[in-house]
């Protein structure tokens, strides 16, 4: 049997699928990075479980997680989402996904690609934490501070420092398997 990190309930499939094939995996397409982004910040006081499984919901209710279509949501898409209960009726996240999706839509336009932008923090390369145990986890570094200053800087809300640094795990850019953990060999 594989050994994962320990956070993972091994019986949850869903969840343990998610942490083998894609969590931590670097992301370079930017409707996956969008999609992220949504997602940690509806994540906010909830369990990464609780988003997970309404994920799919998410990506119906979202067209997908297409950043110019969100970004045009208007405030009768706004009340048809406030009424879906696939997904988090947060009208504060869901707001913020729009007003999150006209950002994105800016940040692409300056910098040719939102990829370009976010791993432009790391100079294209994964940082590599070699984590022995949940305990050396953090929920914040300075990394994390310095693109939440610079996403909200640029209009984004719900996109604090944790919900950042929770972020740049989801995507690949800090690698943050446990050094016991398969995948923390197989992503470095």
């Amino acid at each position: 049997m594989k050994r994962r990190c320990a956070w993972v309930d091994e019986n949850d499939e869903l969840y343990a699928k998610y942490h083998d094939e894609e969590w931590g995996v670097p992301v370079h397409d930017d409707r996956h990075l969008f999609e992220m982004l949504i997602l940690e910040g509806a994540q906010a006081g909830l369990s990464w479980r609780t988003v997970l499984k309404k994920r799919e919901a998410y990506r119906a209710a979202f067209d997908r997680f297409d950043p110019a279509k969100v970004a045009r949501y208007g405030d009768e898409r706004t009340a048809s989402l406030m009424a879906n209960p696939g997904i988090v009726r947060n009208r504060l996240k869901i707001l913020s996904a729009v007003k999150n999706a006209r950002a994105f839509l800016a940040i692409q336009k300056e910098f040719g690609s939102f990829d370009r932008y976010i791993w432009n923090f790391v100079d294209g390369k994964p940082l590599d934490c070699k984590y022995t145990s949940l305990g050396d986890f953090t929920t914040t570094t300075s990394l994390s501070d310095e693109v939440s200053k610079d996403l909200k800087k640029r209009g984004m809300t719900f996109v604090g420092s944790t919900i950042i640094y929770a972020y740049l795990q989801a995507i690949g850019i800090v690698n943050a398997h446990t050094i016991d953990c398969f995948r923390h060999l197989e992503l470095r």
